[in-house]
């Protein structure tokens, strides 16, 4: 049986799919990329908007217009609420209401369609299973993903991701250290994620931290870099920021924290915990102990209830803070969320307008931090045979000069110079370049 998998949403969707791949094929199936060739499907959607879903159905349309004999398995966070809407559809086999991988095996190598008798969906997701047969490998890639935790205890107001989920559940440490050393063995870089890496360790007995199993990952796994995945600015405690700066690269010097608006009117209404000034002053006091430092938001334009003001003021702290990135979405309403409901809308346009405006903002910003990294070195990860790297801070960067040995390609990771401009920066490699020593 030849097994086509497809991923919508964020890392821990990935990861969840990996983990589903490694689970078929030890259940005797083969992964195939070739659409044509494939006698299953397996989708794994994402539900963080309503055009989330409405892009998976129209995928799974697609699917069947173009191999109608093909069987659909529909998992993920869409189907953990909509299984009704994937159940209904031409073509699907069956649909796992989460991310279980054995359950995905189950109904794949089955010769008919799997209903689960289930009290509801939010019971069997709290229940379910985010540990197991450890992951081996992210196939076909330079960078693994090493999840933590699923489920956040959160309740943003704009955020289906609770009801998809379940609550926090961690890994436990064992479990967590002996699955980054399998992918150690074939990923030079190690991206630790979760729904909310921040709450890692809360739920266990006795209680850890996030912090304290990222300096176990160091301190066992050296020969790894890792990366940590999106984190709260207020979940980033003292630990973690003296491991960024004492840990020579291991810990990529690279931080992305959700800001989502800069006025704390929006931030009240989306049910967020922090207010700006919070986010401001533990941005500054990073970035004032760190360098060089990538740094990365999320932020959402056009909240119900969002004025001219508060829109300024997340402008104003944007423009403030050292930013290399963001990620800005006009705001997309999703159904069974608070902020379905609340009033005030902000016209489309209007959202639009104040998205493109922080995009254009963030993009000079991060022209400035590349032109400003330009003469200095960095640590990289060599991204396959794609020609790039990936800098600990986050840069994609070229790669110029490499040697006939190995393909023309280096080891996985290196130290060298960076070079070129704002637009096109670059690492070029003498003729037998120096590895990283590790």
């Amino acid at each position: 049986m030849r097994v086509l998998f497809h991923t919508f949403g964020c890392k821990a969707n990935q990861y969840d799919t990996e983990r589903m791949r490694q689970e078929l094929e030890a259940w005797g199936a083969e992964t195939t990329t070739q659409r044509s060739g494939a006698d299953v499907f397996v989708v794994n959607t994402c539900t963080v908007t309503n055009r989330a879903d409405a892009e998976a159905r129209r995928f799974i349309r697609r699917l069947h217009r173009e191999a109608p004999s093909a069987q659909i398995v529909v998992a993920g966070c869409s189907a953990a609420l909509n299984a009704d809407d994937y159940r209904s559809m031409d073509g699907v086999l069956g649909v796992v209401e989460g991310h279980d991988p054995v359950t995905v095996a189950s109904l794949v190598t089955s010769s008919a369609p799997i209903q689960i008798e289930l009290r509801s969906s939010l019971d069997r997701i709290d229940s379910e299973p985010i540990g197991g047969e450890l992951l081996r490998a992210r196939r076909g890639a330079a960078r693994g993903w090493l999840k933590v935790q699923d489920g956040c205890d959160r309740k943003c107001a704009f955020c289906a991701t609770r009801l998809a989920r379940g609550y926090s559940r961690s890994r436990h440490p064992s479990e967590v250290l002996a699955e980054a050393k399998l992918l150690a063995e074939v990923h030079a870089e190690l991206v630790i994620t979760g729904i909310h890496i921040g709450h890692y360790g809360k739920d266990l007995e006795p209680q850890w931290t996030l912090s304290r199993l990222v300096a176990e990952l160091l301190d066992k796994i050296p020969d790894v870099r890792f990366r940590l995945g999106s984190i709260e600015a207020t979940e980033i405690d003292n630990l973690t920021i003296e491991l960024l700066v004492t840990s020579g690269g291991q810990l990529a010097p690279h931080l992305h924290m959700p800001l989502q608006s800069g006025a704390d009117p929006v931030l009240r209404l989306m049910r967020r915990w922090h207010t700006s000034e919070q986010y401001r002053l533990r941005v500054l006091e990073i970035a004032d102990r760190i360098w060089p430092l990538g740094l990365g938001a999320d932020v959402i334009t056009g909240f119900p209830g969002e004025t001219p003001t508060d829109h300024a003021a997340t402008s104003d702290l944007i423009r403030e803070l050292p930013f290399t990135y963001l990620h800005v979405f006009p705001f997309s309403p999703r159904d069974g969320t608070v902020a379905a409901g609340l009033p005030s809308p902000v016209p489309q346009r209007i959202a639009g307008e104040r998205s493109r405006e922080l995009r254009e903002m963030a993009n000079d910003k991060g022209l400035e931090y590349r032109e400003s990294r330009v003469g200095e070195n960095a640590d990289i990860v060599v991204e396959g045979t794609s020609g790039t790297a990936l800098t600990g801070d986050y840069l994609r960067v070229g790669l110029v000069g490499l040697g006939a040995e190995s393909n023309g390609l280096p080891e996985p990771r290196y130290r060298g110079t960076l070079q070129g401009d704002r637009e096109h920066l670059y690492i070029e490699f003498p003729q037998k370049p120096a590895a990283i020593l590790v």
